[in-house]
């Protein structure tokens, strides 16, 4: 499922699939997308890059035509790879960072950029 909140300019998409289960949060605001792997019990988080990751109001209508349509083409299919760097526990400074919608997915988690 996907809720958008066009006021904030966030993204927020669940995943339902038993052992693959996670959330995600696009921030436009902030600059960052996290995810939060249930399997895995960490959360990941990338700088958001405009050649690649469409704008708000464009997921919005990715998201509505794969919901109409059996198979949707679109230059925006967009498929993350990460690697793990160094992790973080949650500094404070890196919530000011990231900001507080990131906060409550990944508070307590350790974090990968």
């Amino acid at each position: 499922t996907m809720t958008i909140d066009n006021e904030n300019n966030i993204a927020e998409v669940h995943v339902r699939s038993g052992v693959y289960s996670s959330d995600s949060i696009f921030d436009f605001s902030r600059g960052y997308v996290a995810t939060r792997l249930f399997s895995r019990n960490a959360c990941y988080i990338m700088k958001i890059n405009k050649g690649t990751i469409p704008e708000l109001r464009e997921i919005g209508r990715v998201a509505f035509e794969r919901q109409t349509m059996n198979k949707v083409y679109s230059p925006y299919n967009v498929w993350v790879q990460f690697q793990s760097g160094r992790s973080l526990l949650g500094r404070i400074r890196d919530w000011f960072v990231y900001g507080r919608a990131i906060e409550r997915l990944c508070s307590g988690l350790p974090l990968y950029e």
